[in-house]
């Protein structure tokens, strides 16, 4: 991938990533060395992304996107570097902490939901670290009122779902929390392509009407660069090229290399 990073030319700086956000910044990344056990996956990793806004990250596999997300919620080793939420720092909470204290929640690529509890019991289990049981069944009750392919199925068991319909669930049960960070980990994958437009109508909902920050690592780079406001190319750990999302469709080096043009 070496050969990819050379062809982008020279990384782009913080000062770069900041103005692609506005003053307003959300979540904040800097100096990120991070990875799994002792091998190193990201380096000098910088990230900025603004209240309400969206970001996609794109490159080849191996490129270190997931890890970005995984750092973020607290899978991973961090070596070195700082995760802020708000100027707080939240380098070193645990999952559950930075879900319920810090309002960040991870959309799974895999396929997560149970298939034989009912889409309502699936729903309650996205509030199971709440304190009081009723909050989780209050949210649960806004989200089937909203959204009705899932109202009208609260009763059966998920694993009747369609593959569009288990990931609307997935992202609905996200939300028991009330999170006001989204990352979101390959939302079109195995798709059909009516769904990939449902999913991707569901979170351009959630970020313009419910004011969430959006995190996205999507496989298909045109759809993920239509939606997102602004993007990163990763290749091999770090930041290869930035922009917003609609000038990184026209970019050539990122058509040529991940677009297919």
């Amino acid at each position: 991938m070496s050969n990819q990073y050379e062809v982008l030319g020279k990384a782009p700086g913080a000062e770069d990533l900041k103005n692609l956000s506005s003053e307003d910044i959300h979540l904040t990344i800097k100096n990120l060395n991070a990875g799994y056990g002792k091998m190193e996956i990201l380096h000098n990793f910088d990230l900025f992304v603004s209240k309400a806004q969206s970001l996609c990250l794109i490159g080849p596999n191996g490129a270190g996107k997931s890890t970005i997300l995984h750092s973020i919620y607290g899978f991973t080793n961090i070596f070195s570097g700082k995760i802020e939420i708000d100027g707080k720092e939240i380098t070193n909470l645990t999952p559950a902490e930075k879900l319920k204290s810090v309002g960040i929640a991870y959309i799974l690529q895999d396929n997560s939901i149970f298939p034989d509890m009912t889409v309502e019991e699936n729903l309650l289990m996205g509030g199971y670290i709440k304190d009081k049981t009723e909050e989780s069944y209050a949210e649960a009750k806004k989200i089937l009122e909203k959204y009705d392919r899932l109202n009208k199925r609260r009763s059966q068991p998920a694993k009747v779902l369609s593959g569009g319909e288990r990931r609307l669930l997935e992202i609905s049960r996200a939300l028991v929390m009330r999170p006001s960070i989204l990352l979101v980990d390959e939302p079109s994958i195995g798709l059909e392509p009516r769904y990939i437009e449902m999913v991707f109508e569901i979170l351009n909902d959630l970020q313009k009407n419910e004011k969430k920050t959006i995190i996205m690592v999507e496989q298909n780079a045109k759809k993920g660069l239509e939606f997102a406001d602004i993007g990163y190319v990763l290749v091999s750990g770090q930041t290869a090229i930035v922009g917003k999302g609609n000038e990184l469709l026209k970019n050539p080096d990122v058509g040529r290399l991940f677009l297919g043009g």
